[in-house]
């Protein structure tokens, strides 16, 4: 027993440790664009965006409001809720697996449950940086939590946690149905599930769920159902000729983000989900199967970004925990190890590799010193202005002392000061856009000297810089451009 205390202990340890790595890591390493443009969603709260719902904007608000407006700041909520939901899967493993094992064989396989989870590149990377899948995999967690504790613990209340777990995991990221629908199904096609529709229960859940929605519901209706139809619009592609294309990029991103040796393991909790068929196993074999339907269905004709599946690591993980094999240690570590070498490229670029190779350069490479050259080299009094919402982000987060102005039609859904129309500004625009300045906003007047984005003397990307005239078909303030600093902050 003291063996497996102590066992335990130096897990609860090595979480912590980890999880302050993380945080050094999120202050130290600049912010990608799709951080930067999360962090204005931060700046002007809504109940939904174009791109995805709110929840990224609250984690995002509540780490600025904790430690400033910073990388950190944008970052904290990331490693603090991987800590949390990591914590939640161990304890949910803990609880399932001692309805069969011996105590410290289920302490074992909850420490092997959690050490999985966070040796995926998926957990370890999408840590460092605010997406919408970091309070996802939090509500993913936390509903997998509360599933065990209702089913096997049969504590009736905790329907109600599934619910919350459920809308919160709406509010962050439309893809959390496909779990949901994975337990909807388990209710109505098993006589488990049947059992618990006989009681009230699963319907208090539901309306603490619907209750949870109500913000992004409500805002897609004010605003024609643009986040809907946007996220809904990806069923539309469909180009069946690069299927075989598709399912091995799905393949192999799983097993790249999942890291090589976990991925092992997560397949092997799967099979012998199928194999046990108890009603527990049977409700996570689901959750976990439909969503692969799905993506495997879409990826038939369309990409399936390596991103997305990442929802499903919280229940292979707990699967897995029943997966014997002694090497667990080893497939941890050695995902916490690419984990690091990643990490160590975004930090400190010690390998000096082109940006076609590395996607750390081109996405968080030398941002700082290229919105100080920028921000220099433009006259004082004139706003810098990009057509790109990530550039036009980290412009507005890393020369704080200039008006930004993001100019795109996504804009006029946010309720932030608009330029006024006939007003000049520069324009700063990236060589990889592949295009001259969009007529319809910039009236060019001069061109000024390019400036390049570096680290370390590799170049990520070359941008132009136009001083120009904003138009807009009527006089008065442009309605698909929305100023990002100054105004903002």
């Amino acid at each position: 027993m003291r063996g497996g205390l102590a066992q335990y202990g130096y897990w609860a340890w090595g979480l912590g440790l980890v999880t302050v790595l993380r945080l050094v890591l999120a202050a130290y390493i600049p912010l990608a664009p799709d951080e930067a443009y999360y962090r204005i969603w931060a700046l002007a709260p809504a109940g939904g965006y174009l791109d995805h719902p709110p929840m990224v904007a609250v984690w995002a608000r509540v780490g600025m409001f904790l430690v400033g407006d910073t990388p950190l700041g944008v970052r904290l909520m990331g490693p603090l809720s991987a800590c949390l939901g990591t914590v939640l899967v161990v304890q949910a493993a803990s609880c399932w697996l001692r309805t069969q094992l011996a105590p410290e064989q289920a302490r074992t396989g909850a420490i092997r449950a959690g050490v999985l989870l966070n040796g995926t590149l998926g957990i370890g990377l999408g840590t460092l940086v605010m997406t919408p899948d970091t309070p996802l995999l939090l509500c993913v967690a936390l509903m997998l939590w509360g599933l065990v504790h209702a089913c096997l613990g049969r504590q009736n209340w905790m329907w109600l946690v599934v619910g919350l777990a459920a809308g919160l995991g709406f509010e962050s990221k439309y893809t959390m149905l496909l779990p949901l629908g994975g337990l909807v199904v388990w209710l109505l096609a098993t006589k488990a599930g049947r059992v618990w529709l006989c009681t009230p229960w699963p319907f208090m859940g539901a309306c603490v769920a619907a209750v949870c929605v109500v913000p992004v519901v409500w805002w897609n209706a004010q605003h024609g159902w643009v986040s809907f139809f946007k996220q809904g619009g990806r069923l539309g592609d469909w180009n069946p000729t690069r299927a075989l294309g598709f399912m091995g990029e799905l393949l192999g991103g799983q097993v790249g983000l999942a890291s090589p040796l976990v991925f092992l393991f997560f397949a092997g909790g799967v099979w012998l989900l199928w194999r046990q068929r108890d009603s527990f196993s049977v409700l996570l074999l689901c959750m976990i199967m439909l969503p692969v339907a799905v993506f495997v269905q879409h990826a038939l004709g369309a990409r399936v970004q390596a991103n997305w599946p990442v929802m499903l690591y919280p229940a292979l993980a707990l699967a897995a925990a029943w997966v014997l094999w002694p090497w667990w240690k080893v497939a941890g570590f050695l995902g916490l190890g690419l984990t690091g070498i990643v990490c160590v490229q975004a930090a400190f670029m010690p390998l000096r590799l082109s940006p076609h190779l590395d996607v750390t350069l081109r996405q968080v490479g030398g941002w700082p010193a290229f919105a100080r050259a920028v921000s220099a080299q433009v006259p004082q009094g004139f706003p810098l202005v990009a057509d790109e919402y990530g550039l036009a982000s980290e412009l507005a987060f890393y020369a704080p002392e200039r008006v930004v102005a993001g100019v795109e039609p996504r804009w006029a859904l946010f309720a932030l000061p608009r330029p006024a129309c006939g007003a000049q500004a520069y324009l700063v625009l990236s060589h990889r856009r592949q295009g001259p300045p969009d007529t319809r906003f910039f009236e060019v007047l001069d061109v000024l000297p390019e400036q390049v984005r570096a680290r370390r003397g590799v170049v990520a990307d070359t941008y132009s810089i136009f001083h120009v005239r904003l138009r807009c078909a009527v006089p008065g303030l442009m309605r698909d451009a929305a100023l990002l600093s100054g105004g903002a902050r």
